[in-house]
């Protein structure tokens, strides 16, 4: 019996040691967002970032209707204020940059799948916020980082293209 106790007992180490490093992980800084700002109506630049995923040959898996949500939910929340006029995510996979990340480094599934936001700020209309947030491994292998480098590459050109930069 003792044994499945230690087995246990380490079985949940390794399960907090893991929520401690997904927990820091998540934790975004200005730094860790690029983010490009275009005048220009938001629906343009959302359905220039749709093409420009695309275009790529990739398919969005998911579109989230961030500030619909915000909205949808705010005096059930206690919310003060509007934040958002519109606000967005996309959100695809790319098997071969997936690929490449993940047998860098497995753990590089945290990554996945990867996410381009693009919002317009109520109090700035006209102003389209377009970016994402950099994908970054500081313990990982030289491969692994490299690996997440091209993924933050394919990021940052869509979200350019997207802003007309």
């Amino acid at each position: 019996m003792t044994w499945n106790f230690a087995m246990a007992g380490c079985q949940i180490m390794v399960a907090a040691a893991t929520m401690v490093v997904a927990f820091t992980a998540v934790n975004a800084t200005a730094a860790d967002v690029t983010e490009y700002i275009v005048e220009a109506p938001f629906t343009d630049v959302r359905q220039d970032l749709g093409n420009a995923v695309v275009n790529r040959g990739y398919k969005i898996d998911y579109e989230a209707m961030i500030g619909a949500m915000l909205e949808r939910t705010s005096e059930d929340v206690g919310g003060k204020k509007t934040i958002f006029s519109n606000a967005e995510f996309v959100q695809f996979c790319s098997a071969v940059l997936s690929r490449d990340a993940m047998e860098a480094d497995p753990a590089n599934i945290a990554f996945c799948p990867y996410v381009l936001f693009v919002y317009e700020r109520a109090d700035e209309p006209g102003k389209v916020h377009v970016g994402f947030r950099r994908l970054e491994n500081p313990t990982g292998s030289e491969a692994s980082q490299s690996a997440l480098g091209k993924v933050n590459d394919v990021l940052d050109a869509i979200a350019q293209e997207a802003a007309d930069q």
